[in-house]
């Protein structure tokens, strides 16, 4: 490392202020960045690697203050640094990649509009070139038909091409700090590394240095030249990426390399596997008896109408899959697969444009008033997004107990037991039951929601993405969750991932999707060991870690 680093952080502290007295998010915190390097803080949510890396940008939420150490940059102190100065600093120097593409963008401004601000503001662009500007920025960030792109809106935009977006605006000035705070979470795994290329490729012809925050050990390990493990506000080790993932020294990190899917599954052979294949694939072609499924799903085809165009758009095409009674099968493929819509279908959300689904024999479309109320007692979601999920006025206590509330099950005092036993199985503390969804983390919520989804103790729940915000740890705590209520209750999941690293980990079987269509099905082991697809093969390959070839 240069003995004059682009950024040196030395015994950083930050708290945040609460009814309650002031919360030690960040502690005595020291990194160091050199020109042109990658560097990786990893660690679960409440670690305090997002807040380490919005104190450099001068971010913090509210109520949030740096009370100890010194961030410089360059060798200048920015630590305590007025605001106008580090508006300067944002974007010219220090360029900014968030999570959340949909609450990063301004969903009522055009794309291009919003490139142009960060050009605008920064001097690099006249009123008379901002355009021309804008569009290079957004190739730059690898958006094909710019032009056309930049009057655009978000919502026009998918995940990955939302992502883009807020790369062409993070880099759109050069930066010589690029911070990529868990840039490519939501994103399914092929679209996840052509970002990260994209990201590597920029800042690798400009010379930028980048600090990568994410959950996912093997994408740090293979993105970054270092690693900083932080737990509990406090860095707990740092050192060569390799040498954190195959000879971790803290405890700490060693539960984060034990527990990191994506890493677990470049370390699966495929002899300790074959034991454990089962015989059969979750096709509906008879290889299961009926009484063996508590679904069944025969070509369904789910078109919709678009007003102006020639054709219509076929989002699932043809596809027929069974789930078998007590397992696991997942839906995998890339944004716009048509493996949600399929979902979606199956919960009686939207309606099939032909085929057929059954229910424990039932079809559901033919439910009357009373087997409706019923079958959605039986059958319940989780969804993807726990901020939209959850009901922001609502107390995380009666967002728990509403289902119950709903359908009547319970006295008072026996809703009050039963949804402490559910924070109990999710692993959040009795005491934020009087809190509300913005005063909790996103893996906490994700946590409440599917406490929600157990409350009426299901027989099939519909997972669409469950733990995409969620931590390595805790990611693991559901995971082996799901599993244990799934072997003491008999339950069945739908699972639908764009994560293959935590499919694996999960399922039974494994139905891969592409374009609306089913490309291949069959059990998880057959998938990962012996795909036969070239998707399928393509999808394998994109997996964070995937050729680290790591020692197990």
């Amino acid at each position: 490392m240069s003995s004059t680093p682009l950024l040196s952080v030395q015994g950083l502290a930050v708290d945040f202020s609460t009814l309650d007295g002031p919360v030690h998010a960040v502690e005595g915190v020291d990194l160091e960045i050199s020109a042109g390097e990658t560097v990786a803080i990893v660690g679960e949510s409440g670690s305090g690697k997002s807040t380490t890396a919005m104190a450099i940008i001068g971010l913090l939420a509210g109520g949030g203050r740096i009370t100890a150490g010194s961030i410089r940059l360059d060798g200048r102190e920015i630590s305590q640094a007025p605001e106008r100065e580090m508006r300067t600093i944002r974007g010219r120097d220090i360029g900014l990649v968030p999570q959340d593409p949909m609450s990063n963008l301004n969903p009522v401004a055009k794309i291009g509009t919003q490139v142009a601000e960060t050009l605008l503001a920064h001097g690099l662009a006249t009123r008379h070139n901002v355009s021309a500007k804008v569009v290079e920025a957004l190739e730059a960030a690898g958006l094909p038909d710019a032009a056309k792109r930049a009057k655009q809106y978000p919502h026009e935009f998918s995940g990955g091409m939302r992502q883009r977006a807020l790369i062409a605006i993070g880099m759109a000035c050069n930066p010589r700090l690029l911070i990529a705070d868990e840039p490519t979470s939501a994103l399914d795994v092929t679209v996840q590394r052509t970002i990260l290329d994209q990201i590597g490729a920029m800042t690798r012809e400009l010379g930028t240095a980048v600090l990568l925050i994410t959950h996912d050990l093997g994408l740090a390990a293979e993105r970054a030249e270092r690693v900083i493990v932080m737990h509990r506000g406090k860095v707990v080790e740092q050192g060569a990426a390799r040498q954190i993932l195959e000879a971790p020294q803290h405890p700490y990190t060693q539960s984060l390399v034990a527990a990191a899917p994506s890493v677990a599954v470049a370390r699966l052979q495929p002899q300790a596997l074959a034991s454990s294949t089962k015989e059969r694939a979750p096709e509906a072609s008879g290889a299961v008896g009926a009484s063996d499924n508590i679904v069944e799903m025969k070509n369904l085809t789910k078109v919709y109408p678009v007003r102006g165009r020639g054709e219509d758009f076929v989002a699932v095409n043809d596809v027929s899959l069974v789930i078998p009674r007590g397992e696991t099968v997942a839906i995998v493929g890339e944004s716009g697969s048509g493996k949600t819509t399929t979902a979606r279908m199956l919960l009686k959300v939207i309606e099939p444009t032909s085929g057929l689904i059954t229910y424990e024999g039932k079809d559901i479309s033919k439910l009357n008033r009373a087997e409706t109320r019923d079958f959605r007692q039986r059958v319940q979601p989780i969804f993807q997004d726990p901020y939209s999920s959850l009901n922001p006025m609502f107390t995380i206590e009666r967002l728990i107990a509403e289902p119950l509330e709903f359908y009547k099950r319970g006295s008072s005092a026996e809703r009050r037991t039963r949804v402490r036993k559910l924070m109990d199985d999710v692993a959040l503390p009795h005491s934020m039951l009087r809190r509300y969804p913005s005063e909790l983390s996103g893996g906490q919520r994700q946590r409440v929601a599917i406490a929600r989804a157990l409350a009426l103790s299901p027989d099939l729940i519909v997972c669409d993405e469950p733990v995409s915000a969620l931590d390595v740890l805790v990611q693991d705590q559901i995971l082996t969750l799901l599993r244990d209520l799934q072997s003491e209750y008999g339950l069945s999941y739908l699972f639908i991932s764009h994560d293959l690293a935590v499919v694996r980990l999960i399922s039974d079987y494994v139905c891969v999707m592409k374009d609306g269509a089913l490309v291949e099905a069959a059990t998880s082991e057959e998938i990962f060991t012996n795909p036969r697809d070239p998707y399928t093969r393509r999808l394998l390959a994109s997996i964070p870690g995937n050729e680290l070839d790591i020692a197990s």
